[in-house]
């Protein structure tokens, strides 16, 4: 018989003997389509999300040269259980096929990441900030971001090269 995975947790609270500082509860996170080699996504989102400040992280996907709406591939949503795949296509900028890699922060509208073009579209990395901060995060910050976003574009590229 394989064991239930949920029987494998330890509460370090109770593993050092001590109570809960707070009684907020514990972080939680809602995942939406990060099953299976998606799975790969969650780090880096996670680690995005608490470098912004934000709540939610979205990879997209469009068209090239579409104005078809964006499909979400892969959300990291701390805000919201169930994780919220819904997006204003109005603060998506539409990248151009040769676009580099760029990264664009819009202060407290968050931050969209071009992550380039294959497979016939565009992804972008979507990070919503919900309105938590109002000045652009600092260059060694977005840096970070940014190497953390390259992570994401080459788990894509391995994707396809799988398929």
């Amino acid at each position: 018989m394989i064991p239930n995975m949920a029987d494998n947790i330890i509460d370090i609270t109770r593993y050092m003997k001590r109570e809960p500082v707070s009684d907020v509860p514990r972080g939680a996170m809602a995942l939406w389509g990060a099953e299976g080699e998606r799975s790969k996504f969650v780090l880096p989102l996670w680690r995005v999300l608490y470098l912004a400040d934000a709540e939610r992280a979205l990879i997209l996907s469009c068209e090239v040269g579409g104005e078809g709406e964006s499909l979400p591939f892969v959300v990291l949503d701390t805000g919201q259980d169930p994780a919220r795949i819904e997006v204003d296509e109005t603060t998506i900028p539409r990248f151009a096929v040769d676009d580099p890699p760029k990264l664009l922060d819009r202060a407290d509208a968050g931050l969209v990441i071009h992550l380039g073009s294959q497979g016939g579209r565009n992804w972008t990395l979507v990070v919503d900030c919900g309105s938590t901060r109002a000045q652009p995060l600092p260059a060694g910050v977005r840096e970070e971001i940014s190497f953390l976003s390259g992570e994401c574009a080459g788990l894509l590229s391995l994707r396809d090269a799988a398929i």
